[in-house]
């Protein structure tokens, strides 16, 4: 069975023609929204905007950004899952609300697998444990001898079910009780690693870049099995946790039924969108890469993530709440 990095090298975009009437209906509508389920300044809002930027200049479609944060990304995944299936409104979310919340939210409301429509893979990067500049933790190892010595005291912030899992797993693997904090974003359990409320975070390799360089947090290591190129100096937990793999991902997709016509005037800019230098650059700049995946792959892609978020709660001992 392929498993998914073999999965994602080998799927292609599955793209068809632009239908000319849906094209007409879709610029007569004027500005389509996009709805980023969680807060600007996350690693989803950045990876949204840059692309519906150049979406928009290729197929000449207006794109505005409405952030609907909450509910690890459920709240402004249900807003799409409830819109009319017209090209108005669309979403791009990551890898919590499109596959992981199957396995963390109970009555969720709806299940990414049926009820939405799958457009575009976005981009793919990791997340990186990060801790306040000063703290005694210098090293991953430390950061587990630290917490060992400290049951139940260390905490560390999440904002989606994704990361509660890879704080769940870590602590499994390493023989830790880590104590992990929910929030709505990312953005402000940096805030409070900073104010020194949380002692750690698990956040985009972006926002952990700025810190680093703005002499605020200390990167530890990367959740990636391998290290990002963008940021080699950082290693990878895998490295002291062998078999730990946790990448990040973020995909367009619309409400159920959305024509296949309609599907593709976006599908298509997308995967020109994602050839363009402009957008690469920005992207490595944030560490992160392209996701290049047409709406068939993404729709295999999806089923065959929730089936590995279910398998690792499963293992985490998560239960739905």
């Amino acid at each position: 069975m392929m498993d998914r990095r073999e999965l994602m090298k080998a799927l292609g975009l599955g793209l068809a023609l632009p239908a000319g009437q849906a094209w007409a209906q879709a610029k007569g509508r004027g500005a389509v929204r996009v709805v980023v389920p969680l807060p600007a300044g996350s690693s989803n809002d950045y990876a949204t905007r840059v692309l519906m930027q150049i979406v928009g200049t290729i197929n000449g479609q207006n794109y505005f950004i409405d952030n609907k944060a909450g509910g690890n990304g459920s709240i402004g995944t249900l807003d799409v899952v409830r819109s009319a299936p017209d090209g108005a409104t669309i979403l791009c979310a990551s890898n919590s609300p499109l596959a992981a919340n199957l396995a963390f939210v109970r009555n969720m409301g709806y299940d990414p697998r049926k009820d939405l429509t799958p457009i575009a893979g976005v981009s793919l990067t990791n997340h990186v444990l990060m801790v306040k500049a000063d703290s005694p933790v210098k090293t991953f190892g430390e950061f587990i001898a630290y917490a060992k010595a400290r049951p139940e005291q260390v905490s560390v912030g999440f904002s989606t079910t994704a990361v509660q899992t890879q704080i769940a797993t870590m602590g499994q693997m390493a023989g830790i009780k880590l104590l992990g904090v929910p929030y709505k974003g990312s953005p402000a359990t940096i805030t409070d690693v900073i104010g020194g409320v949380l002692f750690a975070t698990l956040t985009d390799p972006g926002n952990a870049q700025a810190q680093v360089k703005a002499g605020q947090l200390r990167a530890l290591a990367v959740t990636s099995l391998k290290r990002n190129p963008t940021t080699p100096e950082w290693p990878a937990i895998s490295e002291t946790l062998p078999g730990f793999d946790f990448p990040s991902w973020n995909a367009l997709v619309g409400p159920a039924g959305l024509p296949r016509e309609m599907v593709t005037l976006i599908s298509d800019a997308v995967a020109k969108a994602q050839k363009t230098p402009d957008l690469i650059g920005k992207y490595a700049a944030h560490g992160t890469i392209p996701m290049v995946m047409g709406p068939d792959g993404l729709k295999a892609f999806i089923d065959s993530e929730a089936t590995r978020w279910i398998k690792l709660a499963r293992d985490a001992k998560i239960q739905p709440e």
